[in-house]
């Protein structure tokens, strides 16, 4: 892919590290990077998102994890052509495979085609009509983002000949969970009632599957339980959860 058609901002959480900056001057040369660590607002990945948005320029915006690989050398090529002849799609969602698989259980499931900010391709104008992402998620702010994508009204596209590869699901501990709690409880003021009580529902549905005696689900199982805890602790902390 040309690379003067492609820019990179490569954005890092708690003022950067010495390695992203190495890494961002070792491909100066070769592409169009802008290294971009956050001051602030630290571990707000909604934030973090939108950070790097704003200093983008490009018509069509592929968010990517520090984690996702991306195999195909005419990946982006094939995403451009995708995008450009289809121009009543506002997004599109690759094919994404577990990266990785643990020993313990031959644990490597993951969702072919889930709409998040691993690997997924916006229009740059569907962003800004949406207003981005909303700043002060701590995670999941994907997941609220294609909440208000889809009713909105907008539309993606499922394209299997774009392959990455993610990590499955991994919930050592539920700090992060109890984070993507309280921030979804957050949005109790800004959706309506019946919405805002169907999504939180729908993200603690997993906690039963803890008891199934199968990886995967008792992975998910604990990411259910660690948001309705957080849910329920956001009731009366009001000062939120950190997640770093």
């Amino acid at each position: 892919y040309p690379g003067q058609h492609l820019e990179v901002i490569l954005v890092e959480d708690q003022g950067g590290t010495e390695a992203g900056r190495r890494l961002a001057e070792d491909f100066s040369s070769l592409l169009n990077i802008v290294y971009a660590p956050l001051d602030r607002k630290f571990g707000k990945m909604g934030y973090s998102r939108n950070f790097g948005l704003s200093l983008s320029r490009g018509k069509y915006i592929l968010f990517l994890d520090d984690d996702t690989v991306i195999l195909q050398k005419d990946f982006l090529a094939n995403l451009d052509a995708i995008i450009t002849d289809r121009p009543e799609v506002d997004a599109i969602i690759p094919h994404g495979m577990a990266s990785f698989s643990l020993v313990e259980g031959r644990y490597a499931y993951h969702e072919p085609y889930f709409m998040t900010s691993r690997c997924t391709a916006y229009r740059r104008s569907v962003l800004a009509e949406l207003s981005g992402f909303m700043s002060d998620f701590v995670g999941q702010e994907d997941v609220e983002f294609v909440i208000r994508f889809t009713f909105k009204g907008k539309t993606s596209a499922k394209v299997s000949e774009l392959e990455y590869y993610h990590p499955p699901l991994l919930v050592p501990n539920l700090r992060k969970p109890k984070a993507v709690g309280n921030s979804f409880y957050g949005l109790k003021s800004r959706y309506p009632f019946l919405l805002w009580l169907l999504v939180i529902l729908n993200c603690a549905r997993h906690a039963p599957l803890y008891l199934l005696p199968v990886r995967r689900y008792r992975e998910m199982g604990r990411f259910g339980i660690g948001f309705m805890a957080g849910g329920i602790v956001s009731m009366f902390k009001k000062d939120g959860f950190q997640y770093h």
